[in-house]
């Protein structure tokens, strides 16, 4: 009986062990108008190396599709060589997840026109991206304004410049901590908290961490805003 109980055990957390490490197929395709020649790439980081994963060779017809077996979901990158020697405005960022995502393009503005749909995390972090824009520039209007040749500055308006600079910066990253909170059943929140306030007091991070769902936790960014915490607590 004893035997009989270890070997279920066994079998048990074989069972768990694939399913945690189950990988699931996600479909890249898609138009790029106006495309006669070039190669297109599906890439991602792995640790620090961008790895390709699929590829297609296109001639006279901007139509593809590419295939990718995702751990979790994660940034992917489409990257496109048109073969110019010009490597500009020619990788596509978006959040990769398990299914069917469309990305329609023009050759000639390639990460800039893009239209991304099947990814819900895509659009979260398309929502996050545009309120962060507001306050990226709102700090260009803040340098430009400091930059002026026509304006006399002097300490008094240079202090208030400096305090506005760190108002707006202390204003996005209460906005993207609360983001994070708010969105912590989706992938993006520990992707933000990682990339966005990693520097953030530990007791923000954690709260983001302690609300992620199960699924999110045990996900690619998940694991490594646990590790960052973790790292955290032994300094």
């Amino acid at each position: 009986m004893k035997k009989f109980v270890v070997l279920l055990s066994f079998v048990i957390a074989v069972i768990s062990c694939q399913e945690d490490n189950k990988k699931e197929t996600m479909t890249v395709s898609g138009n790029i108008k106006g495309l006669k020649k070039g190669t297109l790439y599906l890439q991602h980081l792995k640790d620090t190396t961008l790895i390709t994963v699929d590829s297609l060779e296109i001639s006279g017809d901007g139509n593809y599709s590419l295939k990718a077996d995702l751990d979790s979901p994660e940034f992917y990158y489409l990257y496109l060589n048109k073969k110019d020697n010009n490597d500009i405005n020619d990788r596509i960022t978006f959040f990769a997840e398990p299914g069917a995502i469309t990305i329609n393009t023009n050759w000639n503005t390639f990460d800039t026109n893009a239209k991304i749909e099947g990814s819900a995390t895509q659009k979260k972090w398309e929502e996050y991206q545009k309120t962060m824009s507001e306050f990226n520039k709102k700090d260009l209007e803040i340098l430009q304004y400091a930059n002026n040749s026509e304006l006399e500055l002097n300490a008094s308006l240079v202090d208030s410049l400096i305090k506005l600079n760190e108002k707006n910066v202390l204003r996005s990253y209460l906005y993207a901590l609360n983001f994070a909170l708010n969105n912590s059943d989706s992938y993006i929140a520990p992707y933000i908290a990682l990339n966005e306030v990693a520097d953030a007091n530990k007791i923000y991070l954690d709260s983001i961490a302690n609300t992620m769902t199960p699924e999110v936790a045990k996900s690619k960014y998940g694991k490594a805003l646990s590790k960052h915490l973790e790292s955290l607590d032994k300094k």
